[in-house]
C-alpha cells in the first residue's frame, strides 16, 4: 500500500513483519484481536510474516493458526539476515524487544509495541512510531490515514 508522508518520501509497504514474544503474544497467548486485525490486512494485498525467536516453543502452531509463514531468529543478527533477504524497501517492522533491532534498522518503517512483557529501552532509536498495543499497531495499516498523520 502506498502512503504519501507530507516531508517525507513516499512508502511503498507490501510486507508487515511481525515479532512473536510479547507482540502479538503474552506469556505465550495471543492477543485479541489480533487474528481478526492480520485476516483485514491479508485482504488488503499485505504480505503477513513472522520472525521469532520462538522462546515458547509454539511458533509452529500459532503460525499455522494464523494462516502466515514465520522464520525462527534466535538473534537479532538472524532477524536481520531474514529482513534484508525478503526486501527490506518494502517492509514494515513491528516489536518489542532488543532483537528486533535486526529488523528496525532495515525495515522503512519500524513500530515499538508496548505490551504486557514491555519494551527494551535499545530498541528506542531504531523505531519510527512507539503504539500502546499490538492493534493499535496493525490498525495504522487497516486505516492508512492514522500512519499518515502520525507520521507526518
Amino acid at each position: 500500500m502506498i502512503f504519501e508522508i507530507p516531508n517525507r518520501e513516499t512508502l511503498d509497504i507490501k510486507t508487515i513483519v511481525l515479532d512473536m514474544n510479547g507482540t502479538i503474544t503474552v506469556r505465550g497467548k495471543l492477543i485479541k484481536g489480533v487474528a481478526r486485525r492480520l485476516k483485514k490486512l491479508e485482504k488488503l494485498g499485505y504480505r503477513i510474516i513472522l520472525f521469532t525467536g520462538d522462546l515458547r516453543g509454539n511458533a509452529n502452531k500459532l503460525c499455522k493458526k494464523l494462516g502466515i509463514n514465520y522464520a525462527v531468529c534466535k538473534n537479532s543478527d538472524e532477524k536481520e539476515r531474514e529482513i534484508l533477504g525478503i526486501g527490506p524497501e518494502h517492509c514494515a517492522a513491528i516489536g518489542n524487544a532488543r532483537i528486533d533491532i535486526g529488523t528496525f534498522k532495515h525495515a522503512k518503517i519500524s513500530i515499538l509495541v508496548i505490551e504486557g512483557e514491555g519494551i527494551h529501552v535499545e530498541t528506542i532509536p531504531f523505531c519510527d512510531i512507539i503504539v500502546r498495543s499490538i492493534n493499535d499497531a496493525l490498525d495504522l495499516f487497516i486505516d492508512k490515514n492514522s500512519l499518515i498523520a502520525t507520521m507526518k
